[in-house]
């Protein structure tokens, strides 16, 4: 996950101004992120307060910078069933969920959902004439997809390949890496989280996050190295 993240621009589908109030108001460059959070029931107890706890630092970390209050918007789906537990919303008005463990794991159903209110998304960016960079999905699970998920995998490595988005899968421990490594494009490999480190791993989506907004769309940037993985499985 050190590399350079590549913004870029798309051409708007409207010449004739802004027919959303938020983008009258913010006529910003977007970058959107979207999180795939695992709720299954396996994630009750200490991994459920630590991811929630982690949430908590995005929202807070990524309000200390006026730029990407503006720029970077946060959508989340969890899974456990799958769950739209907030829609793409602007940094400056994130308010962390507090999440709940239950059910089991259709990451399938959760990863196309998430395709979906994306492309929405962008196309509501394009006919309001706003520029983003290539969004972000970061998928978050400690086990394996219960349902059909290969139809997802292919779409995830479509979308990757054709520079719609970019795709990051971390396994917590008691991961199915090897499904995760079915699912994650093979140029970005899934990463394995140290402990229940969710606070320093969201820190650094934040830190990166900033970065991009702070860039301009088409130039790369190099993203500082996660500390918060480790190569154990």
């Amino acid at each position: 996950m050190n590399e350079s993240q590549i913004p870029y621009t798309e051409p708007s589908a409207s010449a004739s101004g802004f027919s959303l109030a938020e983008f009258a108001e913010n006529p910003e460059p977007r970058c959107p992120c979207l999180l795939l959070l695992d709720t299954s029931g396996s994630m009750r107890g200490k991994p459920i307060a630590e991811l929630n706890a982690g949430l908590q630092s995005l929202q807070q970390d990524l309000q200390t910078d006026p730029l990407a209050q503006k720029r970077a918007e946060i959508a989340i789906i969890t899974f456990g069933p799958v769950h739209l537990e907030m829609d793409f919303t602007p940094a400056s008005a994130f308010v962390a969920p507090t999440l709940r463990a239950d059910g089991d794991t259709p990451m399938g159903a959760a990863i196309l959902e998430g395709l979906h209110i994306l492309e929405e998304r962008k196309t509501i960016y394009r006919t309001n004439g706003i520029t983003f960079f290539r969004p972000w999905i970061f998928l978050v699970t400690d086990g394996g997809p219960t349902d059909e998920y290969r139809q997802a995998a292919d779409a995830v490595h479509d979308g990757e390949s054709s520079r719609k988005f970019s795709f990051y899968a971390v396994g917590v421990k008691g991961a199915d890496m090897n499904r995760l490594r079915e699912i994650a494009p093979p140029s970005r490999p899934p990463v394995v989280l140290a402990g229940l480190s969710f606070r320093e791993m969201f820190l650094w989506l934040s830190s990166s996050l900033k970065q991009v907004s702070r860039s301009t769309p088409g130039t790369a940037i190099q993203l500082s190295a996660p500390g918060w993985i480790t190569t154990e499985t």
